[in-house]
């Protein structure tokens, strides 16, 4: 199987994630903000629904592979503080499993920002 096509399999692994959980948090906005104020988070209905907006339009940019170098690293970062914030707890063995899942997906959207999205990709389309 060639690069391009992993590259591309990987973008599509990665961004359903992410699509799918902030179209979850944009229609459930009220559970949302609900659990961020209960992890600490200031301003929960704003953050909910700027973390819905990242996590939508950011898996739609990885998606079709559009500035996905930038919204890559952008999500990698996002991925990090999100594991920083709501999965520490490690003696619960499932924040630590969600700790490590966090961690690949940050590994996968470093890979991204380094090496791009591939021909297959709208990126490619505009060079």
């Amino acid at each position: 199987m060639s690069s391009n096509l992993l590259v591309l399999v990987g973008r599509i692994f990665l961004s359903v994630l992410f699509i799918m959980s902030g179209f979850a948090k944009l229609t459930g906005l009220a559970g949302t903000a609900q659990f961020f104020a209960a992890v600490g988070l200031p301003a929960p209905m704003i953050v909910a629904v700027l973390v819905g907006l990242l996590e939508l339009f950011g898996g739609l940019a990885i998606l079709v592979g559009f500035k996905t170098r930038a919204v890559a690293l952008v999500l990698a970062v996002f991925t990090l503080a999100a594991t920083a914030i709501a999965h520490m707890n490690f003696a619960d063995p499932m924040q630590l499993l969600m700790a490590q899942k966090n961690l690949a997906i940050a590994g996968g959207f470093l890979v991204l920002a380094a090496f791009g999205a591939g021909i297959y990709s709208v990126d490619a389309k505009r060079t």
